[in-house]
């Protein structure tokens, strides 16, 4: 989405479209974007709300990683309630902020959740003795505060170019980080023999998957908005990067898998048995005999 310099690219619904545009390309874009959306919605709502109520277990066992994901989850709703608001009304900018502050909150809380990670494993015993639920739910208002903060004291005041550098500076700064933190902890696991091998596969797995979220789904959006600095506009890259942008609250869950060890343990031994079972011939002549 484009932190709100342009309004009516918001607008989804069909008619709007064909005020905006004659070509019927771009019509269907907007259609096609239209049910996308409404799909994430529908799917992506509740199966948050879910998965914020499990991981509130974890955290009640003192674990401080779940706080990270549950504040990402929840910035998540709200730009779901965002997108809800977008898709059905014409004229929504108040959305369109909240919206921008949802997007630019989540980012900073997948910081916050691979710097957690890459502290595990590279300063064990300053997260042992510093990194606690106090510290951890201060950094949550920081991250919170921040994003309304720019938006309601800084937004009015600047012009449309000064948000699109800054925007782009806010979301490409995180990916360098997001490398630095999975290589520096690739390394450091290596050489280390105190952390069980789950745990390694667990932290590891957590890196990757907010590295490549982040490749996936927030990239295209650094690109299309550097390309708006190029002044370059594309219709047909713009909605891709925008319907890839609103698919980062359903791959947020994927980060469940690795906070909860009995989910992520059941996919691994689901993993290997199929494995192991597509390696041995012997399995699938036991298995012809017993049918």
């Amino acid at each position: 989405m484009e932190a709100g310099f342009n309004n009516t690219t918001y607008q989804t619904d069909y008619n709007n479209a064909r005020n905006l545009t004659g070509h019927q390309a771009d019509i269907d874009m907007y259609f096609i974007y239209y049910v996308v959306t409404c799909i994430i919605i529908s799917i992506g709502l509740p199966l948050t709300l879910v998965t914020i109520y499990a991981l509130f277990s974890l955290v009640r066992q003192g674990q401080v990683a779940p706080i990270y994901v549950i504040n990402l989850l929840i910035s998540d709703i709200i730009q779901l309630c965002c997108m809800i608001i977008l898709v059905s009304k014409d004229d929504t900018p108040m959305a369109v902020y909240v919206y921008n502050c949802g997007l630019t909150t989540s980012v900073g809380f997948m910081v916050c959740i691979s710097l957690e990670r890459y502290l595990v494993i590279v300063h064990p015993l300053w997260y042992r003795f510093k990194q606690t639920t106090k510290i951890s739910v201060a950094v949550c208002a920081v991250v919170w505060a921040f994003p309304p903060a720019y938006f309601l004291i800084v937004f009015p005041w600047v012009t449309d170019t000064v948000h699109i550098i800054v925007f782009s500076i806010v979301l490409i700064i995180p990916f360098p980080l997001f490398i630095f933190f999975l290589v520096r902890t690739l390394r450091a696991l290596s050489s280390s023999v105190s952390v069980h091998s789950d745990e390694k596969r667990r932290i590891v797995g957590t890196l990757v998957v907010v590295l490549l979220i982040y490749t996936l789904l927030f990239l295209p959006n650094i690109i299309m908005f550097l390309l708006l600095m190029a002044d370059f506009y594309s219709v047909m890259f713009h909605f891709m990067s925008d319907m890839l942008l609103s698919l980062s609250p359903l791959a947020d869950m994927l980060l469940y898998i690795f906070i909860r060890k009995q989910i992520m343990g059941n996919c691994l031994a689901s993993v290997c048995c199929c494995i192991k079972e597509s390696n041995d011939p012997t399995t699938s002549a036991v298995t012809v005999d017993d049918i």
